[in-house]
């Protein structure tokens, strides 16, 4: 009975602040809402056998439901206050394991039990760091069943954006190569101490373990359709000066004259497997 009252307790205060100073250098703003934090961790529906890996736990709005469900939970936090909160709520649970370093350099194969183990990742992740904190973790692609993260609403909508529409760019190219995406709700600013000025979204990332196309040189074609963005507004033509000519774009059944936002993800494939079969020594 004891024990049941004690989680309710952490139920009811998970969402309130804790009188923590917030730190725009880290983009702290953290969850205060538990209908939404209830929803959330009903579309990342943890289960008893998984490992799992939280990025920035902040007050903990996440990590105390989850923590209590799965077998194991790896903490990812860089700001010093908020270490001594966590290990006082959560030291005492076999699940918890703390690592004060900054997710956007660690390394995090070192969480691998095996070397064909799968984790499943979730953060409500600073805004000013998200997109090159999904490029890092798509290092470890392999080993990683699914991601749930808390973004901007735009950046979610530019993840998930389909050819043609003003949000396709590099973002949604390199995220759709490697995962199958899916923009599940937005949360608005007000569910968030402080409130940010923007309006944020929950996205799911499910990484292909069966890549449904292959690019012969994942490295090259990381810069290949950066190049493609470089001018969005320009037409192919002019944004591969110096990679691929008119002709040779043509020769992949692509039309020169077209823009970088108007390709499908199979057709900047093509031509970057293209350009390193023909590329000059």
């Amino acid at each position: 009975m004891a024990r049941e009252t004690q989680h309710a307790r952490s139920a009811k205060n998970r969402g309130k602040n804790s009188g923590h100073q917030h730190k725009k250098q880290f983009g702290q703003n953290f969850l205060n809402n538990n209908q939404i934090i209830d929803r959330i961790v009903a579309a990342i529906r943890p289960q008893a056998d998984d490992h799992m890996i939280e990025i920035g736990p902040g007050e903990a709005a996440l990590t105390d439901p989850v923590i209590r469900i799965v077998k194991h939970l790896d903490i990812i936090e860089i700001d010093n206050d908020l270490i001594p909160q966590l290990k006082i709520k959560f030291a005492s649970l076999p699940a918890f394991h703390l690592h004060h370093t900054d997710a956007l350099r660690f390394d995090y194969a070192e969480l691998l039990h095996t070397s064909d183990e799968q984790v499943r990742v979730v953060g409500n992740l600073p805004y000013n760091i998200s997109s090159p904190l999904m490029f890092h973790l798509l290092k470890y692609a392999a080993n990683i069943t699914d991601m749930h993260f808390m973004l901007q609403k735009e950046v979610v909508e530019r993840i998930c954006a389909q050819p043609g529409g003003r949000q396709f760019g590099r973002l949604s190219v390199m995220m759709q190569y490697y995962c199958k995406t899916e923009n599940l709700f937005d949360v608005g600013p007000e569910n968030f101490t402080p409130a940010p000025k923007v309006d944020s979204a929950i996205v799911r990332l499910l990484p292909f373990k069966n890549k449904p196309l292959i690019a012969d040189d994942e490295a090259l074609f990381e810069r290949f359709v950066r190049q493609c963005f470089t001018l969005k507004r320009k037409t192919l033509r002019n944004n591969l000066k110096g990679w691929l000519n008119e002709e040779q774009i043509e020769a992949c059944g692509i039309s020169a004259s077209a823009r970088s936002e108007t390709l499908a993800v199979a057709d900047f494939v093509k031509l970057c497997n293209y350009y390193r079969q023909h590329a000059p020594e």
